[in-house]
């Protein structure tokens, strides 16, 4: 994977993943910015709105029709959280001009009409359509009210919500009714251009690069708008606290139960982040950790059992999906499988198998561009750059001395039940 970033405006920056491996290109276009309570629903809002038309493709049939043109291009948007951001995501695949007739510019078509998308809304009378702002309102409505309808992961957002209380990553990504009823298309509109004008910006290219990708860019009319900017955003934002032990729980109309325990444990360095790999996987990331066949398979308590890392915040979530009166005895359980990795108790095999998952992960990122994308952004957020080479080797060299002494740091913050 041969990465390169260089920057087009202070606060907008390039980069490139240059690979022969597809047959198409990959472009997106990340718009970061700090997650607050006033924004995030404007946001999640401006990432619908965005999809539907821009002054020049005025409607999604009419950008329907010009990515058929292109071959069958395609594109969406969407919006993300990571750690304290808030990320706007546009993303547009295409074929590679190698596999076009002589003449075609697929390239530079992508590059322009990805930009156009993010950067010049359709625009009426200094707002939005209001016919779109009013459709894709209502549809951000309706995304809110459906996070009940995933138990599992209402669950888990409610965990991270009772965590981080009153705090940036407590607020959902996609923001509130409250928050939505107060907004007018004036000012989400007003909102989305200083957004623009403020927000780190970063333009990815996967595929076979032209090389006079940053010329396109820097021609284009839309960039040559865009002023400079610090682009303020989170790099690491560990700030859930070190407490007493607390419980959630919350009734609903359901059948199975969902139980999520929120962690954390102390990083002392980013190699920490590598050590935590390994211990998530050990107690909960494969079929073959502890949570699995101790709380699954032996003891039968689970539907579904298993844990993941959230490493930009140093927290480890257990997530189990079980039956209603076994809440107790599962508790008990997941609780024996925490203090046994603080005892050390898992064999070298487990340990190696659980590096060797881990580095199977690794290598299938160069499989597809969008991850190839999300592992150079995530090193963007955190200001690393290391290699997958580096990578494979810094999981290889884990002990399991290194894994105990982690365990041992690791705490429970909430126990969030949702039972019937």
């Amino acid at each position: 994977m041969n990465y390169q970033k260089e920057q087009i405006k202070k606060g907008i920056n390039l980069h490139t993943v240059e690979t022969n491996k597809f047959k198409t290109n990959l472009f997106t276009i990340m718009l970061t910015t700090k997650i607050t309570k006033e924004d995030v629903t404007k946001n999640a809002l401006i990432s619908l709105i965005l999809r539907r038309g821009t002054n020049n493709l005025q409607s999604q049939e009419e950008i329907s029709k010009h990515l058929e043109n292109m071959y069958g291009a395609s594109f969406d948007c969407g919006v993300d959280k990571i750690g304290d951001n808030q990320i706007i995501k546009i993303y547009l695949e295409s074929l590679s001009d190698e596999f076009l007739p002589k003449g075609e510019e697929n390239f530079k078509k992508s590059i322009n009409t990805i930009l156009d998308i993010a950067f010049n809304p359709l625009v009426e009378n200094n707002k939005f359509n209001e016919d779109y702002f009013n459709v894709e309102k209502e549809k951000l409505k309706q995304i809110i009210n459906s996070k009940k309808d995933n138990k599992g992961m209402y669950a888990f957002n409610r965990c991270i919500e009772e965590m981080y209380k009153d705090m940036p990553y407590g607020i959902y990504k996609f923001g509130t009714l409250e928050e939505l009823e107060n907004i007018t298309n004036d000012k989400l509109y007003n909102h989305y251009l200083k957004l623009i004008q403020s927000c780190k910006i970063d333009i990815y290219a996967s595929g076979k690069i032209s090389e006079n990708l940053k010329d396109i860019i820097i021609e284009n009319e839309n960039i040559k708008k865009l002023q400079e900017r610090e682009g303020e955003y989170t790099k690491n934002s560990v700030n859930s606290e070190f407490r007493q032990e607390q419980k959630i729980e919350e009734s609903m109309d359901i059948t199975q139960g969902k139980l999520v325990i929120g962690m954390n444990l102390k990083e002392e360095n980013e190699n920490s982040k590598n050590i935590a790999l390994v211990y998530n996987s050990i107690l909960g990331g494969t079929a073959n950790s502890k949570l699995f066949q101790n709380v699954r398979e032996k003891e039968s308590l689970a539907y579904t059992a298993g844990s993941n890392y959230i490493r930009q915040k140093a927290n480890i979530f257990i997530r189990c999906g079980i039956e209603i009166e076994n809440y107790e005895k599962a508790l008990e359980i997941i609780r024996k499988q925490i203090e046994d990795m603080k005892g050390g108790d898992f064999t070298q095999e487990e340990l190696e198998n659980a590096k060797q998952y881990i580095i199977s992960t690794i290598q299938a990122i160069e499989d597809e561009q969008d991850t190839q994308i999300s592992y150079c952004f995530g090193q963007e957020l955190t200001g690393t750059e290391i290699s997958l080479e580096k990578y494979i080797e810094n999981i290889k060299k884990v002990t399991k001395e290194q894994v105990v002494d982690l365990a041992k740091t690791v705490q429970i913050n909430t126990v969030y039940f949702l039972k019937n």
